[in-house]
């Protein structure tokens, strides 16, 4: 599917299904409301697949793996190598995302979507080797921008093709949250200060590097706010299009995806401005402790439901939500009803 036939396809919530789901909990033996997110999240499912039965078999996180060539500014504590390791433990079961997974019946699908070097992940949906420089230059032209959200559409088609009910979104790209704070400051208009946290651990001089990348590349390239991807092609990063490209393709084809930190809502709050609609299938799982998510998450007048000072990224968030939700769904479909 094209970009522009998602688009066409992205209608509201189906509001049938919800008065239903609604209607449901209403008759359920308890007091009324009284299991709060769990009773929204459901209902809002329903909305999003059109279904009041809530049968979620299979469920993936997707990790979007890509570079940046924001990294030669030093905004890193760690190497680019560090980008195909981690997403070929991905395969491995070998990441804190993986162990998470599995305790939620949860398969882990790694996508190479601009990393660097090739490795034993598929780079089938592969856009180019890693992101240029964006204090030099935009980071990749629009259509690559284009092309990497339609790798995240066609992932969600391929996986609903394939039974999966339930998607979480996840990244591991050295340097993207540089990118992220990026396209944060220029979609919200808030300073790069308040939008960049230090990322995997950097020191205050890191921090420094950071700030001063970003306003730089800000500066360089000029992106329209009101142009969202301009703005992911101007100062963003591949795995951020990834994952943006899953959220419109959630909401085109009726699949729930589920957002996980500051990256994940960086991506949710570029789909959301490209098709106002598609934000209404989003669903919200944590608070990041990255300074910006709190901000994204208002922006996107999303509540999320875990509060864990949680940063870690990989979607270890966003699977967090599963076993939450999979109760609220347990006492949705077995409980005697009034």
């Amino acid at each position: 599917m094209t970009l522009e036939e998602t688009l066409a396809q992205i209608k509201p919530l189906d509001k049938n299904a919800m008065d239903v789901a609604a209607k449901r909990w209403d008759s359920i033996a308890k007091p009324l409301h009284s299991l709060g997110k769990m009773e929204k999240l459901v209902i809002q499912i329903a909305g999003i697949t059109g279904n009041p039965d809530m049968k979620i078999q299979k469920r993936a996180l997707v990790p979007m793996c890509a570079d940046n060539g924001v990294v030669e500014e030093g905004v890193t504590q760690t190497g680019q190598e560090v980008t195909a390791i981690v997403a070929e433990n991905f395969l491995s079961g070998d990441t804190s995302a993986c162990v998470m997974s599995r305790q939620c019946r949860t398969k882990v699908i790694p996508v190479d979507i601009g990393m660097a070097v090739d490795t034993k992940v598929s780079k089938e949906l592969k856009v180019a080797y890693g992101t240029a420089n964006m204090t030099k230059g935009p980071a990749m032209t629009r259509a690559q921008a284009v092309q990497a959200l339609e790798a995240g559409i066609e992932m969600v088609r391929r996986l609903k093709e394939e039974g999966y009910g339930l998607l979480a979104t996840g990244e591991m790209g050295i340097g993207n949250t540089t990118t992220s704070s990026a396209v944060a400051s220029v979609l919200l208009d808030r300073s790069v200060e308040e939008m960049t946290g230090r990322g995997a651990g950097l020191s205050g001089d890191g921090l420094n590097r950071k700030i001063n990348a970003i306003r730089k590349a800000i500066e360089v390239n000029q992106p329209d706010p009101k142009d969202a991807i301009g703005v992911l092609a101007k100062v963003g990063g591949f795995d951020i299009a990834g994952m943006a490209g899953m959220f419109l393709g959630g909401a085109a084809l009726g699949v729930p995806v589920v957002i996980d930190g500051f990256i994940s809502c960086v991506a949710a709050l570029i789909a959301q401005r490209i098709c106002p609609l598609a934000g209404e299938y989003m669903i919200a799982s944590h608070v990041s402790k990255e300074p910006a998510a709190r901000l994204i998450l208002e922006a996107l007048g999303k509540e999320a439901v875990i509060h864990g000072e949680m940063c870690l990224g990989e979607g270890s968030g966003a699977v967090a939500l599963f076993p939450f939700l999979d109760m609220g769904i347990a006492v949705y479909d077995s409980m005697s009803t009034f």
